[in-house]
Order: structure tokens, then sequence, then C-alpha cells
């Protein structure tokens, strides 16, 4: 019996087979055999009538959306497959993000204070043979998902919203004047908004089976026993390069324990490792990691999955009346691992934008598609991601990674955390890549010239464009900011364009990040 079979088999439920359910689903990645699903057709002919002016499917993080537009006016049902409850595993963001709820008056300030299950300081960043730092307030706060989301139902539901569970998404077809969404019973809407996530039938249409161009694997456990520690590791290496891996670590306190995870990059290549490997993996290098022996450990309960990124992101609607938002669209970088922090940055945004929208009908795939816009603060960490990872059978030394990302952490931390704290939370800013870049080659030459052939100049040229283009957007947004009060006597359509080329160069640039919008990390997998 492996550690994983001793292990998981002591967990309540089939832990050990819903692991191997997910390892089913990666395998067919690997071997480039992912469905291509046939969801949504059009038809020429009118509905009859249209009961709701959206319609969200996928309730979990949806519901967020769903209750923003509902205290709105707008008639508003979300559907979701299964019970819409949250997990017993906090979800980890920065307490500034999360600020956004009450903001929206999603959440009063006591509800929001009460969201908050736990708290850490400081968590440290540190790398094999490398720098070690501390940062403060950055992923810091543990929510707990079964109170927000149960707070969020019902506001929902007061504002006139409907929900319907145990009500999964089949099918839709879109009409002239709406779309008839089939799940069980049908639902006629407005606007349909995907919120399924990375695996959403709708995605996978519009991807047509396209393997994806990087994965992140994540395993972990939440697991009492440890010694007393009231800190965290955010991001943590101390282990060279294996198996074609580097593997990463986090690590922060929990209402019922402490949450450790390992999680790496790579590509979809056929002989990369599975899950049931990787948690083999993580069991082994646990005790080293966290200075305990797994005997004195007691397992709560595991987590795992896999988040596939696609360079063609965020995605674009597959028609008119739909469109995909959080994981669906892709709307993070392939360093991230979406879901809720993902949903938290954008959700003021298209709160606005979906509202704008509803009020001008522009419902249209071209009007829509501009809601998921082109953002090139995302595509820069394309080299990263390629960067903190290994091809099959690429010839690296196996210290490389963790010399280049010790060598960058310190730079960006001589900065200062103008400059650190905002690409710990996914947030690229021209000013400060640029500034870290340049000190990066002057005080560590070596290591960056290293970087050309591991990544190879294909990528870097293309890395080029975006960094250029997120240079231009850094200009752009400002005065866009700087003429938005001219427009006010502009029509709604044309208000509903000008305000999404702005919200395109700023969230494009990172200055969102001004208003306390960072990307947090979503840690409920398994």
């Amino acid at each position: 019996m492996t550690l994983t079979e001793e292990i998981l088999s002591q967990l309540p439920g089939d832990v050990l087979g819903g692991l191997r359910h997910a390892d089913r689903l990666w395998q067919s990645y690997k071997q480039d055999e992912i469905p291509a699903t046939s969801v949504v057709e059009t038809s020429a002919e009118p509905l009859q009538s249209v009961d709701w002016d959206v319609v969200v499917c996928g309730g979990t993080l949806g519901i967020m959306l769903g209750c923003a537009l509902a205290q709105r006016g707008w008639r508003a049902a979300v559907l979701e497959r299964g019970i819409l409850r949250g997990r017993d595993q906090e979800w980890n963001i920065s307490l500034k993000e999360l600020e956004v709820l009450a903001e929206l008056e999603l959440l009063s300030q006591e509800e929001l204070e009460r969201a908050i299950a736990t708290q850490y300081n400081p968590a440290c960043i540190r790398f094999l043979d490398g720098v070690e730092l501390q940062v403060k307030d950055v992923l810091n706060i543990g929510v707990d998902p079964v109170y927000l989301l149960d707070t969020l139902k019902a506001k929902f539901l007061a504002a006139g919203g409907q929900l319907f569970e145990h009500t999964a998404f089949s099918s839709a077809t879109i009409h002239p004047n709406g779309v008839n969404v089939s799940a069980g019973e049908g639902f006629t809407s407005r606007l349909l908004l995907d919120a399924m996530g990375h695996f959403s039938p709708i995605s996978q249409q519009v991807r047509k089976g396209q393997k994806p161009d990087a994965v992140c694997l994540v395993v972990g456990s939440c697991a009492q026993g440890f010694p007393e520690n009231p800190t965290g590791d955010l991001f943590a290496s101390f282990t060279p390069l294996q198996n074609q891996c580097q593997y990463f670590w986090e690590a922060f306190p929990a209402r019922d324990g402490r949450t450790t995870y390992l999680f790496t990059y790579l590509d979809a290549h056929t002989d990369r490792p599975s899950l049931e490997d990787l948690f083999e993996d993580y069991l082994r290098l646990l005790p080293e990691y966290q200075n305990v022996e797994l005997e004195q450990l007691t397992f709560q309960r595991a987590l795992f999955g896999f988040f596939p990124c696609y360079r063609q992101s965020p995605l674009q609607p597959v028609g008119d009346r739909i469109l995909p938002i959080g994981d669906s669209s892709g709307s993070q970088s392939p360093l991230s691992f979406g879901g809720f922090g993902a949903m938290i940055r954008h959700l003021r945004r298209l709160n606005e934008g979906i509202n704008q929208a509803l009020q001008a009908d522009l419902l249209d795939r071209s009007a829509l598609a501009l809601l998921q816009p082109y953002q090139p603060n995302l595509s820069v960490t394309w080299l990263f991601q390629r960067a903190m990872s290994a091809g099959v059978n690429q010839k690296l030394d196996p210290d490389q990674i963790n010399a280049l990302l010790s060598a960058v952490f310190e730079q960006m931390d001589q900065l200062g955390d103008r400059v650190l704290k905002p690409f710990l939370q996914d947030v690229v800013q021209f000013p400060a890549l640029s500034q870290a870049i340049l000190r990066t080659a002057l005080f560590h030459p070596g290591v960056v010239l290293r970087v050309i052939p591991h990544v190879g100049l294909p990528a870097l040229l293309d890395w080029t464009i975006h960094y250029s283009n997120l240079g231009i957007y850094s200009l752009l947004s400002p005065l866009g900011q700087m003429v938005e009060p001219w427009t006010r006597t502009l029509t709604s359509t044309q208000q509903y364009y000008f305000h999404r080329w702005l919200d395109a160069w700023k969230y494009g640039s990172g200055g969102d990040y001004e208003e306390g919008q960072g990307l947090g990390r979503m840690k409920d997998k398994g």
C-alpha cells in the first residue's frame, strides 16, 4: 500500500476514488482526448416570451455576480447542479481585495468580518539556497465559504432572485430575442452567464478539444498535529528540479489545523506525472518541509486538482447572449489558480459592464466580447510560467529555477512593497516589471542569460509584444480616466463602448490594483 492509499483511506468518503477520478480526467488531457462538446446552437425563430434578464449557470462563484445584478433590479436566476454550499476549506485572499463585497453592498461590514475565518502574518517567500523574505497582508485571510455563500444566497433571494438547485446545465439555444437554457426544465433569458468553471461544456465547445498550453497541478491537505506556527508560506521551494518538475509549496493556519499545498507548473505532455504520483511526493516531502513526522498528523481532508490554462484567453463568447465569466473565461494568468480571487478582482468591472449591456440591450457577441478583453498584464506572465517549468527531457541545471526566482524576488524586495505586493497578487504593472527586470539583469546577468535558451526565442519574442502592449496600456489608462467625465453626455450605447475600452486599459495595465484589487487564489479543490 502506498502512502497515498494509506492516508486517504483514513478519510471519510471515497477520497482516493475522487483523486483517481480527477486523474482520469487529467489523463484525457495528456492524451489529447478532451471531448469536444456541442451544447450551444442557434435558431432563427424568436422566443414567444423571455422570463429572465440573466441566468447564471454555476452558483458557487456565480452567486456573487447574480446577487449584484439582482440588487440592481434585474430578473436573475442562478442554476446550480447540486446544493449551493461552500466547502469546509477556506478560500485565501487579501483583506483589501475582499472589501469589494462591502463596497458593492453584497455584505455589510459586520458580515464581511464574520466571513473571515482565519488571519495570519507574516507570509514567507523562500527558495533553496537563496533569498528568504517576509511579507504582510498578502493572501493572509482565510474566508469561510460556507458562511459566505449562505449569506450571499440569502441576499440574492431577498433581492428577488431565484435559485434552482439540483439543476444542471444541459444545453442552450440562442434565439434573436433571447437564449433558451435547458437544465431539466427550460429557462428563457436575455443573457446567459457561464460560471461553470474550467471544465464548462460551453467553454469546451469553443475550445474544440484544444490541449491546454499549460497546467498547474495541485495537491495538499489540512491536518492537525503540526508544531505551533502562526505564520505561513506564500511561495516556497526547498528542492531542486526533480522528475522534470519544480515543486512549490504553500502553508498557512486553518481553523481546524494547518493547510499545506504542493503545486507545480508544467505542460500536458503524456509523460507528466499523475495527481496520485504527485500526492505521493507531497507526503514523502511533507515531513522535511514542515519539520514533522507523518505519524504525528491527523489528516482532516485532502485537496487536489489541476488547472488548465490557454494562451487564447480570456475566452471570447460562443455566440450572442452568452458570456463566460470567472474560470470559464480563463481570465487569470497561468501562474494563478483563478477561482474566488479572480472573480473578486473582476466583480466590480463585470457587475457594471453587464448592467450597462442589459440597459443598452447590447447582447450580441461582439459587444459582449468587450467584457472579456485582451489584458497584456496577464499575457506577459506566460513567459514567467515557462521560466518556472521545465519541458520533458529538457536539459536544465537542477537549481536553475530556484536561482532565477531567488534573484528576481531579491530585486523586487529591494524595490519595495509597491513592486513586490502587486506581483504576489498576480497584478503585473509596467513600471514595476521594468525595474525588476533591469535590476535583475544588472545584478544577476548570468542567471538572466540562462533564461533565454530555457524559454526559447519564440516565447521571448511573443513576450516582447505583450510587454510593449503593457506599456501602451499603462499610458492609455490614465488618459482615459481624464476624459471620462466628458463622456456623460454620450448615448448609452456610446458610453458602453467607451467604458469597456477604459476597463480594458485599466485592468490590462494592472491599474485596478490601486483600488485594492489583486488576484487571490481559490483553495478548495479536492
